[in-house]
């Protein structure tokens, strides 16, 4: 996992600290100016053809209702719906939006049908579809006009892209994993909500009409420009800045940084973590363990939650007794810990993990007279942990031990899984080992894709027709062999040329669509997005495709090439995390 490569090279770092020009004290801008969010639109009520009915019997809601009953008719095919938290959850918020007449004819989700509702969504949507070339382009045009007036700002007198200049709409609340809170209703975003930021000499963003702003504030030194707290579980959310946009690309190559910086700390921290498992004072033992597993596992360090505020999720610093289990021998390995619980979004983390002797011992002692739902790590916390990490050097966090093993493990496994003389495709397959290896070293997973069958299938079928072409010219090859071997004329040679030319660019075809098969299957139910976006170094994708030359659109789409556009400009393929 660890890496023993050189020290992240002064030349670099001064590079592009020239690049983004950086000097400024945690001052982000001097002036920023822009329009403020886009609301979506208010709800437009139901056609009267269009009815809700309860208990067989058609109801006309009140407009609040309705509009609520509708996000539940849009989802009605999606497996959500048949999950009882979510439709829990749905039910007593909708009877809060419902008038006192409502709530007491309907009181029962299993007499609701929403299947008229529904079917006139799908009605709507076939019909968006089939929208014609024209109708697309005023709606394109729309969209642009909308983009042009709310989705730019002007930073420091330079016109920047915005992120998000779209205030989300109303619905109903997914979650990731098995959530708690799934199916609960995710209230309209009123300007009142909203804090402006923007800087005191521009022109302030006008709020629609009859409306007002909640707070207008100057911060310099945020980027965000509007921001507002969320109903279901309580979250800031923020209009910021496009990812393509410098402050953007600073703050992402700051954080790869630090974490290059620890490469030349970190085996002095994991010594003293190791003294740590023997100290006298139980406190220190704990910080101990707690940083081998942040360090080992690329476990989050977890922060601590109002009761009953949020989902019962945990990190390292919150995990429970309930949540491992301790084996002196399991598998043919000593002193395996079975861990087993829910981490960020729900996920749930399982893992058994051979350790250290003392460190398992440690954990006993750490679970003694305790009940399973008592703390583990009863002594510390993520505040007191990262405080001690800030100590041992500037700005390290249990979080950047996070980016610093997935960055490393992607460049050691780039390293080893790739060779000059592989094929474009096997190349690309090396690439996604290596990203999957990070995203199983950070528990990144996701649910298999509904159309995963449907699409393995079809993979399957290209593979059995391309075998099946390959079969026939190498049957028709040598058919062509040996009427050369007969005739020996330039005409038979040229065909057995070309025979072999077909055999050749059809075994690539099918060697091509083979590991594409392969890469599909991997991928199964890992998500490579996460860790690409957050946690992996862009210099050492965009130097690895430089030095094997791979177009780094392979790699990255059109929005993460801008979000990455610093490290894109700035590496060289001797790039080394």
């Amino acid at each position: 996992m660890y890496s023993n490569d050189k020290s992240p090279s002064s030349a670099q770092t001064k590079l592009m600290g020239s690049y983004f020009n950086n000097a400024n004290n945690g001052k982000k801008w001097s002036t920023l100016e822009h329009k403020g969010p886009f609301f979506p639109p208010e709800y437009e009520p139901l056609p009267s053809n269009v009815c809700f009915v309860y208990n067989g019997k058609s109801i006309k809601l009140s407009l609040a209702a309705e509009e609520v009953a509708t996000f539940y008719a849009k989802m009605l095919d999606h497996e959500y719906t048949t999950k009882s938290v979510f439709q829990e959850n749905f039910f007593n918020d909708w009877r809060e939006e419902m008038t006192e007449e409502e709530r007491e004819q309907i009181n029962k989700l299993s007499k609701c049908d929403f299947s008229h509702m529904a079917k006139y969504f799908l009605e709507k949507t076939e019909e968006k579809k089939a929208m014609t070339k024209e109708q697309k382009q005023v709606l394109k045009e729309e969209n642009n006009r909308l983009t042009e007036e709310y989705g730019f700002c002007l930073l420091d007198g330079h016109k920047e892209k915005i992120g998000n200049f779209r205030v989300e709409p109303p619905g109903l609340f997914r979650g990731r994993g098995e959530h708690p809170k799934m199916g609960k209703l995710k209230k309209r975003i009123l300007p009142e909500d909203i804090t402006i930021n923007c800087s005191k000499d521009s022109k302030i963003p006008e709020a629609p009409k009859g409306h007002r702003w909640r707070k207008v504030q100057h911060d310099d030194t945020v980027t965000w420009l509007a921001s507002w707290v969320e109903n279901v579980q309580g979250n800031l959310k923020y209009i910021m800045l496009n990812p393509s946009s410098k402050l953007k690309g600073e703050k992402d190559w700051q954080k790869y940084e630090v974490a290059r910086k620890l490469k030349l700390k970190v085996e002095t921290i994991r010594r003293l973590y190791r003294e740590d498992w023997k100290n006298r004072e139980m406190k220190i033992r704990q910080r101990g363990v707690a940083l081998y597993f942040i360090d080992k596992l690329a476990l989050r360090a977890g922060n601590e939650k109002e009761e009953g505020e949020t989902a019962d999720t945990v990190g390292c610093c919150s995990l429970r007794v309930e949540h491992i289990t301790l084996h002196e021998e399991k598998g043919g390995q000593e002193f395996v810990v079975e861990f087993d619980f829910l981490g960020k979004d729900s996920i749930r983390y399982y893992n058994e993990v051979p350790v250290e002797s003392r460190v398992f011992r440690n954990l006993k002692l750490f679970m003694e007279n305790k009940d399973p739902e008592d703390d583990l790590f009863d002594r510390i916390n993520t505040i007191y942990l990262n405080k001690h990490l800030n100590q041992s050097m500037p700005g390290l966090t249990a979080k950047v031990f996070r980016t610093f093993n997935a960055s490393t493990t992607l460049q050691d496994q780039l390293n080893k899984l790739t060779t000059a003389d592989m094929t474009l495709e096997e190349k690309l397959l090396s690439y996604n080992r290596a990203n999957r290896a990070v995203a199983i070293l950070c528990n990144h997973q996701r649910a298999a894709p509904k159309t995963f069958e449907k699409s393995m299938q079809n993979m399957l079928d290209k593979i059995a027709q391309k075998q099946q072409q390959l079969d026939v010219a190498k049957m028709e090859l040598k058919e062509a062999k040996k009427e050369h071997k007969k005739a020996g004329t330039e005409r038979t040679r040229k065909l057995v040329e070309k025979k072999e030319a077909a055999v050749k660019r059809l075994e690539e075809q099918l060697k091509k669509l083979q590991l594409q098969m392969t890469d599909r299957e991997e991928n199964k139910v890992i998500a490579l997005g996460t860790s690409k976006l957050n946690y992996l170094d862009p210099r050492i994708s965009v130097a690895w495709c430089k030095k094997f030359n791979v177009p780094i659109e392979k790699i990255y789409n059109k929005t993460q090439r801008d979000k990455f556009a610093w490290a894109i400009d700035m590496t060289e393929e001797d790039f080394q995390f």
